[in-house]
């Protein structure tokens, strides 16, 4: 099994792999700087974006058989073969979207999920390892379904979860593999919003919220009721991890009475902690490093410039050291193993390798090469990714990366600013094709973990409530400063792009900060707070009170969410905005975009703006990765100068992309939407 919290098991829902077509255009901007001494060749967008030769390597119960996903006809696809064997067989023939994730369900058969379009629904299908038997485990219309245990003594059963019978819930259904009967085990009361079972598949222990009070529950068995054992309010984290190899005790991430998460045996008798078995003085810890066969804690992952590790266990400490030292400066994990772990799958990559996947004996401790993600990229060509930090204006520092183009001297240069997206996330060290990319572009790259990203403790966390444009728009406007102040970004070439929220922080900063950007790119991007939370998903809704204590409160918050939503500050936007959107994103709906674009439009402002029909909460299938960058590569030519491999001709259909009309009112807001 894999590293817990940090890998998992069963992957949940994979982050797309993102994929692009071949680029066959190779006009240069005018000002395309491609003729200096010491600049790595201009490598083609594909060769970024497109599908990897192989990816995503799990191996089966026994250790017999490989998986993994590699494209057939441009989508990645389930492709199984024996170890030892070269003799492949393609498991799924999937053409209109790539598999999500899969896993081993036991030795025989495989489990992958797909969505449609993009609208997050996921199925699970099953197949078995010589590509026959293809079958919807949940075929029902508008369900998501999601994977609590795998059983791995009932191969033919599973645990999972579905909101078939209540759009807004999850129960838990025992699906049985060989007939496809559901028996629902667990009716969800309307607030769980997750499940565990312990070592012996027993469902044990829940988490129920009803947005600002969290509680932990559990039973001693599953003849008995659900019991509450702890209450906290949202802000204060006892997240169950694991249940101790005895079944007794809980492994739990806390940050109860302490500001950063520490991992933690708990008593879900009596709530109390046991004892502490981690914890960081800088950033909180969450990955739980266990081994099911040994009944070992092997120990936990945490992340403060990069991934670092602890190991209570001498067998896997000597492990990883050995890994390592067969790849210096490589971040080296275990991505999957054998349940009796004689047999490993291990990933290698870092900042300028995407990556490698490899098989290892611990008996003999040979490797042997399965697949590189990316051969065609030379990483000599790429840039290395730097951890950084900067005071805010609060006196407050800032972490982040800065990826800065090979063969240039860092100075004055162009630079495109790239918070994350969550905003409860973080950026982390490794292999990012889009920085790369605009690298190789000749960009600086600024990431920056503004207050409110995830990582480095509750009160870092906190400071970001109810601050979307304020407070953390202000640490990205810092972060900025900073660069120019180092004399590496030219002040009159900065561009701020981002995905989700990073895509509203886009928008802010040319709304907030419009001197300091001379454009910017939304990507998937919510404009309006208002209409952002009158359109979330019905599955959110127990963390609706919540996102009004993080965000604001449409009623009790509303001068708040008008002053810091993009929309309703459009005529101070003055910089060129490219916005790109799927038209079946649950989260960000298209109607987000739809605004920003038709108010500036309204002045006269020329937006190109991207829609793919097929695509959701960011863009997954290759020829539409491949347009978006195209498109962002020519913008950001026009406009800040970089090299560029794409005609800016590009842009001229992108500016007529027709947006629908204005609803009669905004929703949330009680006022027609009008031309701020």
């Amino acid at each position: 099994m894999t590293e817990r919290g940090l890998f998992r098991k069963i992957p949940g829902w994979i982050l797309p792999v993102f994929l692009l077509l071949l680029l066959t255009s190779t006009a240069f901007a005018e000002k395309t700087p491609d003729s200096r001494e010491g600049l790595p060749p201009l490598i083609p967008i594909e060769d970024f974006f497109r599908n990897p030769k192989q990816t995503a390597f799990a191996i089966s119960p026994d250790g017999t058989h490989l998986a993994w996903l590699a494209p057939w006809k441009q989508r990645l696809n389930v492709h199984v073969r024996a170890v030892g064997s070269d003799g492949v067989i393609r498991a799924t023939e999937v053409e209109d979207r790539d598999i999500a994730g899969f896993f081993w369900a036991n030795n025989n058969q495989i489990v992958y999920v797909r969505d449609q379009g993009g609208n997050e629904n996921f199925h699970l299908f099953l197949v078995s390892r010589d590509g026959e038997d293809r079958n919807d485990l949940t075929p029902f219309p508008d369900v998501r379904a999601g994977v609590i245990d795998d059983l791995e003594e009932h191969p033919d059963e599973m645990l999972i979860t579905m909101n078939r019978e209540d759009p807004t819930v999850f129960d838990v259904y025992r699906l049985t593999l060989s007939t496809g009967n559901l028996e629902r085990i667990a009716e969800n009361p309307g607030n769980i919003t997750g499940w565990l079972t312990d070592h012996d598949g027993r469902l044990r222990a829940a988490v129920a919220s009803d947005g600002l009070q969290t509680v932990l529950l559990y039973r001693k068995t599953e003849e008995d009721v659900f019991r509450p054992v702890l209450t906290t309010d949202f802000r204060t984290s006892v997240s169950p991890l694991a249940f101790t190899f005895d079944n007794r005790h809980l492994f739990v991430s806390s940050n109860r009475g302490r500001d950063r998460r520490a991992i933690v045996e708990l008593d879900p008798e009596t709530g109390k902690e046991i004892r502490v078995l981690f914890e960081h003085p800088e950033v909180d810890v969450s990955a739980l490093l266990l081994s099911d066969h040994r009944e070992v804690v092997e120990g936990v992952a945490y992340v403060t410039d990069r991934v670092h590790y602890t190991f209570f266990d001498e067998k896997r400490k000597k492990m990883q050291e050995y890994l390592t030292s067969r790849f210096p400066d490589m971040r080296v994990a275990l991505a999957d193993r054998s349940r009796e772990e004689s047999r490993y799958i291990v990933s290698v990559a870092s900042d300028r390798y995407p990556g490698a996947f490899y098989l290892f004996d611990p008996s003999d401790k040979s490797l042997k090469k399965l697949a590189e993600l990316a051969p065609w990229l030379n990483s000599d060509h790429l840039a290395p990714m730097k951890p950084i930090e900067y005071r805010n204006r609060d006196g407050q520092t800032i972490f982040g990366y800065l990826t800065l183009p090979v063969g240039v001297t860092p100075k004055h240069l162009p630079v495109v600013v790239n918070p994350h997206g969550g905003p409860e996330a973080r950026s982390v060290w490794g292999y990012d094709d889009s920085a790369q990319f605009l690298a190789n572009r000749g960009y600086a790259v600024l990431q920056m973990n503004f207050r409110g990203s995830t990582g480095y403790g509750r009160a870092f966390w906190e400071a970001g409530f109810k601050e979307w444009g304020k407070a953390m728009q202000d640490d990205i406007t810092d972060g900025v400063r900073w660069l120019i102040d180092q004399g590496i970004a030219d002040p009159d070439r900065i561009a701020i792009y981002g995905a989700s929220y990073g895509g509203y922080a886009a928008l802010a900063g040319l709304a907030f900060t419009p001197d300091l950007y001379a454009a910017g790119v939304s990507y998937v991007g919510p404009s309006n707070l208002f209409t952002l939370m009158d359109s979330i998903p019905p599955y959110w809704k127990p963390a609706r009170e919540k996102m009004y204590e993080k965000i604001g409160d449409p009623v009790a918050d509303r001068e708040l969410l008008r002053a810091v939503s993009p929309f309703f500050h459009a005529d101070q936007m003055k910089s060129p905005l490219f916005v790109a959107q799927g038209a079946n994103d649950p989260r960000v709906k298209k109607a987000e975009s739809d605004q920003i674009v038709r108010a500036l439009r309204k002045r006269n402002i020329p937006v190109p703006y991207m829609v793919k029909e097929n695509e959701g909460h960011g863009f997954r299938n290759q020829e539409n990765q491949f347009a978006f960058y195209q498109a962002l590569e020519a913008f950001l030519a026009r406009h800040l100068g970089g090299r560029s491999s794409t005609d800016a001709a590009v842009l001229e259909p992108l500016e007529k992309t027709p947006v629908p009309e204005a609803q009669e009112e905004a929703a949330g807001t009680g006022e027609a939407e009008a031309s701020p």
